[in-house]
């Protein structure tokens, strides 16, 4: 669920009136009529397109030094945009114009219906997403602004239907559970759910995504990066109550899923099981589940985290593993998780490994598909080159129990 933030207008001043030629004191200097808008800062973004640089290597060697413990720092932003952000929210009317084409289609009708059972002062404004899988709608209720997420129709008629409605039954309660138990992370603020027809709608945070892609070709800047990860730590070490939240992820099912069908050889499923027996004892930890650099909304307070489709509970280090994986271009960030996934111990670097292993294999078998065109072949071989790699290291730590 992506938003943004509206620039207010520049002010005009209305020019004086000329002085009379009874007076005797020159009249004031005429005043422009419009003040020129000053210029806008950058966003902090490289144009250098590191994406396509050299490799590296994983760096689970004795940490020097681990994540800044202070408060994370994001790039510079508007003056004034704080405000907005901690005052009463922003009408995005005023750069956001109604299409009513789109909101007109088959499946939008069908999706503001069901919003329209829960939220009947729901004016729509904007379809952000009209997917095979998901509806986004932006609008209003009221003076605030909100983001409406549905399923999509052709998701019913789909292979996955009954994965994608578990999914979003997931997400809404993990929403619930939020307005009880308050995590340490922003994240949108629940509206209203509608667990049987499938719709969720949450307030719209002004803000820019991390990224754009799942796997971005330009990386974030680092005081970005550094803003990401405290966010997701937070969250990692987070407690709440265990019952809370499930266990999204099978680790020995995925383990055997991906061994047969060829992904993993024998000795790869071997090292792999054999660390998951020395983890037996080690305690979850909460995990986002899906920390993308696109489900991450830059606001002026901070990282917001969007898309709680597969939060619950992992293997310590998931949420890591999933950043490192889409952050091959960028070594800086590489190795900055790679100390924060060994600042745990032995133990903690040890599920760092797995993880990354798994979301490794469940990437390649995203991708690498039949007609992928020049830019996906250059992405799935570096996705090769990520997993070699990760397989070396989960040898060596075998090696070294």
């Amino acid at each position: 669920m992506h938003s943004s933030a509206t620039s207010p207008a520049p002010t005009t001043r209305t020019a004086p009136r000329a002085p009379s030629a009874a007076g005797t004191r020159p009249g004031p200097k005429p005043v422009p009529q419009s003040r020129p808008s000053a210029p806008r800062g950058t966003d902090g973004r490289s144009t250098d397109p590191r994406g396509l640089a050299g490799r590296t290597a994983l760096g689970l060697r004795a940490a020097d030094t681990a994540l800044n413990g202070g408060a994370p720092r994001l790039a510079p932003t508007r003056p004034g945009a704080d405000r907005l952000l901690r005052g009463r929210p922003a009408q995005p009317a005023a750069v956001e114009r109604i299409d009513p084409a789109a909101l007109q289609t088959p499946s939008v009708r069908a999706a503001l219906a069901n919003i329209a059972r829960i939220c009947p002062a729901f004016t729509p404004r904007q379809v952000l997403r009209d997917g095979s899988r998901h509806i986004l709608v932006a609008g209003t209720i009221g003076r605030a602004p909100v983001v409406a997420k549905c399923l999509s129709p052709q998701a019913v008629r789909g292979e996955v239907f009954e994965q994608l409605v578990a999914d979003f039954h997931h997400e809404v309660a993990v929403y619930r559970a939020f307005v009880r138990h308050r995590p340490p992370v922003r994240l949108p603020r629940l509206v209203a759910a509608d667990h049987d027809r499938c719709v969720l709608v949450v307030e719209r945070v002004p803000g820019r995504p991390a990224a754009r892609e799942r796997h971005p070709v330009n990386a974030p800047t680092p005081g970005e990066i550094r803003a990401v990860l405290g966010a997701v730590r937070a969250l990692n070490q987070w407690r709440p109550p265990t019952d809370v939240f499930q266990t999204p992820l099978d680790y020995q099912m995925e383990i055997a899923r991906f061994h047969s069908v060829g992904q993993l050889t024998d000795r790869d499923a071997g090292d792999l099981r054999g660390l998951l027996h020395g983890l037996a004892h080690t305690p979850l930890q909460l995990c986002h589940g899906d920390a993308l650099l696109s489900n991450v909304l830059l606001a002026p307070s901070g990282p917001v985290l969007v898309d709680w489709e597969q939060a619950g509970w992992y293997l310590p280090g998931y949420d890591l593993a999933v950043l490192w994986s889409v952050l091959s271009g960028d070594t800086a960030a590489r190795r900055q998780i790679s100390q924060l996934a060994q600042s745990g111990g032995t133990l903690a670097r040890d599920a760092f490994l797995v993880n990354l292993v798994l979301v490794l294999m469940r990437e390649i078998r995203l991708y690498d598909v039949p007609g992928a065109g020049e830019e996906q072949r250059i992405m799935i071989r570096r996705l090769y080159e990520d997993a070699a790699l990760a397989r070396r290291a989960v040898r060596a730590a075998v090696g070294t129990r």
